[in-house]
């Protein structure tokens, strides 16, 4: 087989891509080890930034979006027993849209079904090579067959564990970690939410979030640590614990219920550098991981595979190579301020023991600062709502 891009993994980012090299008139295969089914069972991110939402109407693939989906022109910061809010809308002009990442996936696998376009689910022994000449190739078997796809690039969109990253020698990539020393308990439950918009609530008691995926179904996280087990959170416990980080008059109206997803996340920052190795392009989480606390891994896969989306139509179509020269350092740039956005939420939201007292109170100095400027709260939602595409 031999096609023009070979993209490997089936998630978001690389559906999306196909998406864009579909419309740029590409040829590309996609590369999936795990079933459709099991891609579309994860469950992940649910807050859009507008350049993701652009994307997706750019792709083809909005109009259930904008149907279904719930944008949001703010967000409320809780701690000392109260909620403030951040207006989006009102100091940038933008909005989020609220829409889980599994229903992402879900319209953008239709839209490749409905135009036909080649993917391989369920493969086995995928390996890439040649990245670093000019025959790259990806092999897999799939149905009992062994595969070997010829191509012009190699687009790695397969996650943190996955195969691309893992194949680059080591000495060619540097890589920046931090692990964050507790997780997020999530549960997902169809109750009304306890407010309109998201809150993030700061307390001694630990870091949550109160989330939604839609006008019935809730996303609520509260902050554990590392070794909480999941089975040792019933849901009244969860319930129980969630309501005390809550602001009194929110407690009053929660409504609870069965959750039918639970799961601890470990929270990490992650960056491997560069995102380039000869005909290899490694697209979101596959080149960085960010906390969840700003919304910001989905959106930033999808900036990723806009820059490399574009870069491949400058080479085939346009006969530059300039996007793809740059496409490492543009993804990047944009990067790094995610994670400095994210590594700030994070440390200003959560609840840190080994800093003490004193680290508790310039947390709660900075989020009296943020509430009382507006140059400050312009800085904080011009980076949640996110920054341009360079």
């Amino acid at each position: 087989m031999r096609t023009q891009v070979a993209i490997v993994g089936a998630g978001p980012s690389g559906l999306l891509l196909g998406a864009l090299l579909h419309k740029a008139g590409i040829d590309h295969v996609i590369i999936e080890r795990q079933s459709a089914d099991y891609v579309l069972g994860r469950v992940r991110a649910g807050v859009l930034e507008q350049v993701a939402v652009d994307l997706l109407d750019e792709a083809g693939c909005g109009a259930r979006l904008h149907a279904e989906g719930l944008p949001h022109d703010g967000f409320d910061l809780c701690f000392g027993g109260r909620r403030h809010r951040i207006d989006l809308h009102g100091l940038t002009g933008k909005r989020v849209v609220v829409y889980g990442q599994t229903e992402v996936t879900r319209d953008l696998m239709a839209q490749r079904e409905q135009l036909g376009r080649r993917t391989f689910y369920g493969a086995e022994e995928v390996a890439i090579e040649g990245f670093d000449g000019t025959s790259p190739a990806v092999t897999f078997r799939h149905g009992g067959q062994t595969h070997r796809l010829a191509c012009d690039f190699i687009a790695g969109c397969d996650g943190y564990h996955g195969v691309c990253r893992a194949s680059v020698p080591a000495g060619a990539i540097q890589t920046h970690e931090k692990v964050y020393p507790f997780g997020w308990l999530g549960i997902l439950a169809d109750v009304p939410p306890v407010h309109h918009e998201l809150i993030y609530g700061n307390s001694e008691l630990g870091f949550m979030l109160a989330s939604m995926r839609s006008a019935t179904r809730v996303r609520y996280y509260v902050q554990c640590p590392l070794d909480d087990r999941v089975e040792d959170w019933s849901d009244d416990r969860f319930w129980a614990e969630f309501k005390r980080r809550l602001p009194a008059e929110d407690a009053e109206r929660l409504v609870t219920g069965p959750s039918f997803e639970k799961s601890i996340a470990p929270l990490r920052s992650f960056v491997a550098e560069p995102m380039r190795f000869g005909r290899l392009f490694l697209a979101g989480d596959a080149a960085h991981i960010v906390p969840p606390t700003g919304a910001k891994g989905l959106n930033l896969a999808a900036g990723d595979v806009a820059l490399l989306a574009r870069a491949l139509d400058e080479h085939f179509n346009a006969k530059s190579g300039e996007g793809l020269a740059r496409y490492s350092e543009r993804a990047l740039s944009r990067v790094w301020k995610a994670e400095r956005f994210s590594w700030w939420f994070t440390s200003l939201m959560h609840d840190f023991p080994e800093n003490g007292s004193f680290g508790r109170r310039m947390q709660r100095a900075e989020l009296e600062y943020l509430c009382q400027s507006t140059a400050a709260q312009t800085a904080m939602a011009e980076n949640y709502v996110g920054l341009p595409l360079m």
